[in-house]
Order: structure tokens, then C-alpha cells, then sequence
């Protein structure tokens, strides 16, 4: 098998277990999330030194506002330091940031912030960060749904044209390819409302560690099993 089918060129991570690896430190919530920064660096470092030109973090789900006030106030604090402070080594690393999800329902400064970082980035060519936040894969689908409705009611596309790619175009992915392979920290066992539509080919992986503990090591475990999948999409096995 050549080596680019046996690395990934995109793979998306839930990253999760962060509040539980605080609560096991008899920490707030909001301290998992704040040591949920560095696993992140060393996804990124991993994926650079791997050879994946996508790498996609669920950072922030539409779910997840049904969480209590103050997390997501300090939640969205943490987004923000985080992403000015990180934008200067990304750059020098060579990766673009870009974001999925609906970012009009952030606070301003949150979306300063992130324009500015996609800004500053721009050029990187190494790898493409694609940061999820305020995504939801069924609000997507639903939004790509009245997206091509509304073509259509305004005869510009023909119902019977639509298709996959036709779907696929209308998604916030469209610019990128489908995830090769998904990754979810903690031992859950569930996609949770995550790229649904581009996750139907992809592999899965389920590590017990906690995401606070990802570390490069992880990273490259995942890459392993990854290269020792039978990827058919459907097809049958040539010998």
C-alpha cells in the first residue's frame, strides 16, 4: 500500500473529557479546558510531522450552550486568549486557520478574534486548522437543505439535478475534503452531532485517554491503526 493511503489527509477530533479530567482533580470545569490547550499544539505539531493537510477540532458544539452561564462565559474568554496568543506560532508553523459553524451567534469580540486569526493565517500552506465552533452537523444539513430550496424555488436549479456533490456544495466543508479519520478522546463511543454527512467513509477511533492527556504519542497511535484499516468504501478487496 503507498504511504499517502496509509496517512490520512484529513482527520477530525472530538476533543473530549475535559471537564471530567477536572472534576477528577476535584478542579472547576473550566480548568480541563484551559490544560485542553496544549493537547491541541501537540495534535497540530503530530499532524505537521505526519503529513495530514486537514486537521479538524469539534471545539465548540451548538449544543453546548445549554451549559451553565459561567463556563461559557469563561469558555469563550479561553477562545479568545487562545486564539490570539496561538496565531503567531501557527503562522510561523506554516498552518491556516479556518472555521466551521455559525459564528454569528458569538460575542463580537469572539468574532474579531477569529476573523483576525483567519486573516493572519491566510498563506499557511503546511495545514489547514478547521476549527468547529457553534457546529452542529444536523443545523448544517438543515441549512444546506434551505440553501437548495431556495434555488430552486428561485429557478435556479432544477429539483432532479441535486445530488451528492450538489448536497455537498452547499455544506460548510465544501471547501475541504471529507475526514479520513475521526477521532474521539475519552472512551465515548459516539459521533454527537459531528460532520454526520462527511464521516460516512471515514475510520474510527475511540482512545480512553482523557483529552487534557492527548498527547503527539496518542496522535501517532491513531495513525497506526489508521494505516493498518481495509479502507473498501463499499467495494470488495482486490487480491
Amino acid at each position: 500500500m503507498s504511504e499517502s493511503k496509509l496517512t490520512p489527509r484529513h482527520v477530525a477530533i472530538i476533543m473530549d473529557g475535559n471537564g471530567r479530567w477536572a472534576q477528577l482533580r476535584g478542579k472547576e470545569r473550566y480548568y480541563g479546558h484551559m490544560q485542553g490547550v496544549e493537547p491541541v499544539r501537540a495534535a497540530v505539531r503530530a499532524a505537521i510531522r505526519r503529513g495530514v493537510h486537514y486537521l479538524t477540532l469539534y471545539a465548540f458544539s451548538t449544543e453546548n450552550w445549554g451549559r451553565p452561564a459561567e463556563e461559557i462565559d469563561a469558555l469563550m474568554e479561553l477562545f479568545c486568549r487562545s486564539v490570539a496568543s496561538e496565531t503567531p506560532e501557527l503562522r510561523k508553523q506554516g498552518v491556516r486557520i479556518a472555521m466551521i459553524g455559525d459564528r454569528s451567534r458569538f460575542p463580537a469580540k469572539v468574532q474579531e478574534y477569529l476573523a483576525q486569526a483567519e486573516r493572519e493565517t491566510a498563506g499557511g500552506e503546511r495545514l489547514t486548522l478547521i476549527l468547529a465552533l457553534n457546529y452542529s452537523s444536523r443545523s448544517e444539513l438543515v441549512r444546506a437543505v434551505r440553501l437548495l430550496a431556495g434555488r430552486v424555488a428561485a429557478g435556479e436549479l432544477p429539483a432532479e439535478a441535486i445530488d451528492e456533490q450538489t448536497v455537498g456544495s452547499a455544506l460548510y466543508t465544501a471547501p475541504y475534503p471529507d475526514p479520513d479519520l475521526v477521532i474521539r478522546t475519552s472512551g465515548e463511543m459516539r459521533l454527537s452531532n459531528f460532520l454526520l454527512w462527511q464521516s460516512s467513509y471515514a475510520e474510527l477511533y475511540f482512545p480512553d485517554v482523557l483529552w487534557p492527556d492527548f498527547t503527539e504519542a496518542d496522535f501517532d497511535r491513531a495513525m497506526e491503526v489508521f494505516a493498518r484499516r481495509d479502507r473498501r468504501f463499499g467495494l470488495v478487496q482486490e487480491n
